[in-house]
């Protein structure tokens, strides 16, 4: 099973990067298996085609605009996912969602996607996420490694 961890997210955007530092912050806290990538995706867009083409899974981490309060965690799965980004409630989602389209369009689509994002409260220029979506980062990364163990994928803990 080939599964790919996406961060995604402008680090130049205080919270716009969370989804890059949720993917740092998994890294951290666990050893990665054999069969798993993590890529920083950052605000790439075609780039993503080939490493993205083929996936069983595509775990998705980023900052999400859905009109909640922020530091709020926001789930969605399977086929929500691509619904999702078509409504651009971020700038480099529409990049994500040409993405996913193209890799319906070959044929190649990820077989199985999760999105866990969290409602960003400011994107400010600044490198620093706000100490509200900071403080989101450990759920994010607790829930990734729920739906990964869900899907039978065991992250160890890494040390101490």
């Amino acid at each position: 099973m080939r599964t790919v961890i996406l961060g995604i997210g402008n680090t130049i955007l205080s919270d716009e990067g969370v989804g890059v530092r949720a993917a740092e912050a998994l890294q951290a806290a666990y050893h990665i298996p054999e069969g798993v990538e993590v890529i920083d995706g950052g605000t790439a867009g075609m780039e993503l085609l080939d490493p993205l083409t083929g996936v069983d899974l595509l775990l998705v981490l980023d900052a999400v605009k859905a009109r909640r309060v922020p530091g709020e965690l926001v789930v969605l799965a399977g086929k929500e996912v691509p619904v999702f980004f078509r409504a651009k409630l971020s700038p480099h989602q529409v990049s994500i969602c040409d993405v996913l389209a193209s890799l319906e369009f070959a044929g190649s689509p990820p077989k199985d996607i999760v999105l866990i994002g969290v409602e960003p409260e400011s994107f400010e220029l600044g490198m620093e996420l706000t100490p509200r979506i900071a403080a989101a980062v450990p759920g994010m990364v607790t829930r990734a490694h729920a739906e990964l163990a869900r899907r039978g994928i065991e992250l160890l803990p890494r040390a101490a």
